[in-house]
């Protein structure tokens, strides 16, 4: 007899969201130096923030939606005198953190940026803390904020380690919003079954296309994508916590939910093979592991799988600077990935297209011996010519050890070698960098450069004087935890 309707046993909620939620509800953090990286995560990421705002395609996209609203109790965005609703001020903080690329960075299956998630937290935590001292109650610390950034850490580094969004051309900002949501949802207090309503919002909700970071579509979407995604997972948070009902087989419902539909091969008739079919793979327990490898951008705001051939291309810079006329090749040596994401012919259409070129971002410190901000402007582009001259030489091959040791758990390299030959036969030698200076097993290096690199940025908005108060906070641990959110945000106003 044919079925001739659908059975309306409502399930338990997935696996997948009762995880994350018992461990965003119930986890304790006890690695030191996990609360240590998350200090300078935001110092850098403020940081990165600050610096963006000289860029006025940055800047016009700030501010109240309505022009002159005065939000009660409103969150700061660093560097700005705005006060905003906490949804806005998750989209404008998100956004400059994002803004030049220079941000944290995680690599597996799939890849991502973190700290993109503090456009929610610092935004709610803000928000909160100053509603609270209007109360008369004590206001949310920064430690909180630390403590949610580990846990965002985690759920999207976890989630990223065998998941890849990005071969179902789903852009990586679908773990922003998940991560974000969960972590918004804990700062306001919610039940678990608030957070699990909360969780399945952001899942069932409308996800990225990746079209806008590749070629031949890549534009500046892709600086502030984050940002709207942290600005959605606020608005998801909040719903959950009036009481809007959940979903709970937002990801396993055959042909509805979000494995059948985003996640699995399909044919033309959308049956689906058993070969074909995709779910999360979670290969190890949530807890601080994302943090404590999380790959730091110091030297240079470039895409982080080409982190390594600008670090070779500056080491070789001393040696082609006065031959560029006679360079008749570039060998670029590379992994599976940044050849999927980064590698690019022809023309690049604007600065965000040249920030994920890796002929771009080779060519640049090759002839120039630095990579900045500025180095991916239409106006620097047109005016060295030599840039694409450079680009239209160079050869991209895959070193296939470079490719595996990405994905090894224990090394999670990020290697690039350059070579340059000369029209007269000869060549350089091949420079190989196969761990950028912000990889875990170089931060005793990469740490005091990273301090440097939030001073500098600090005064591009600060007096010197404003500047030394913000280090010498955050150059405290203790100190800085203790800090009221809303005094840190105030410090940061600009």
């Amino acid at each position: 007899m044919p079925q001739t309707s659908d059975s309306n046993e409502r399930p338990d909620y997935d696996q997948v969201l009762q995880k994350i939620a018992d461990y965003v509800l119930t986890y304790n953090i006890d690695s030191e130096e996990a609360w240590t990286t998350a200090r300078y995560c935001l110092m850098d990421s403020i940081g990165c923030g600050l610096l963006a705002l000289r860029f006025p395609e940055c800047s016009k996209h700030l501010g109240p939606l309505v022009e002159g609203t005065h939000v009660p109790d409103g969150a700061r965005v660093p560097g700005t005198p705005f006060r905003l609703d906490p949804v806005k001020a998750a989209w404008d903080i998100g956004c400059i953190i994002r803004w030049l690329d220079y941000n944290d960075t995680w690599l597996a299956a799939e890849w991502g940026h973190p700290s993109d998630n503090l456009g929610a937290i610092l935004a709610v935590a803000d928000h909160l803390s100053r509603k609270r001292v209007s109360a008369g109650k004590r206001p949310l610390a920064v430690r909180d904020v630390l403590e949610a950034m580990i846990m965002a850490h985690e759920i999207q580094g976890v989630l990223a380690l065998e998941n890849s969004f990005n071969r179902v051309g789903l852009d990586h900002v679908v773990l922003v919003k998940v991560a974000s949501t969960a972590v918004a949802a804990r700062l306001m207090g919610a039940s678990r079954e608030q957070m699990l309503s909360a969780l399945s919002h952001a899942w069932v909700d409308g996800q990225s296309l990746r079209t806008y970071r590749h070629a031949p579509n890549a534009g500046p979407r892709k600086s502030w994508a984050a940002g709207d995604a942290s600005s959605r997972a606020v608005r998801l948070a909040d719903i959950a916590m009036r009481g809007e009902t959940g979903i709970p087989g937002v990801l396993t419902a055959p042909q509805w939910g979000f494995y059948d539909v985003l996640f699995s091969k399909t044919n033309k008739d959308q049956q689906l093979k058993p070969e074909d079919q995709r779910q999360f793979s979670l290969p190890q327990p949530f807890g601080s592991y994302v943090m404590e490898n999380i790959l730091f951008k110091i030297s240079f705001p470039a895409e982080f799988h080409a982190q390594t051939a600008v670090e070779a291309a500056l080491a070789l810079h001393p040696e082609v600077k006065g031959r560029l006329a006679d360079i008749e090749r570039i060998v670029i040596t590379t992994h599976e990935s940044a050849i999927r994401i980064i590698s690019k012919t022809g023309k690049l259409a604007n600065p965000a297209d040249r920030d994920h070129c890796l002929q771009y971002m080779t060519a640049v410190p090759l002839i120039f011996g630095k990579l900045e901000a500025e180095q991916y402007e239409d106006s620097f582009h047109e005016a060295h010519p030599i840039i694409d001259e450079l680009r239209n030489k160079m050869e991209v091959v895959e070193d296939k050890r470079y490719s595996l040791e990405y994905l090894e758990p224990e090394k999670r390299s990020i290697a690039n070698a350059i070579q340059v030959f000369f029209s007269d036969g000869s060549s350089t030698q091949p420079v190989a960098v196969e761990y950028p200076l912000g990889h875990r097993r170089r931060r005793d290096e990469g740490i005091p450069e990273l301090v440097k690199k939030f001073e500098t940025n600090l005064a591009t908005r600060f007096s010197r004087q404003q500047c030394a108060r913000i280090l010498a906070v955050c150059e405290d641990q203790k100190a800085l935890e203790a800090v009221p959110v809303h005094e840190f945000m105030d410090a940061l106003a600009g």
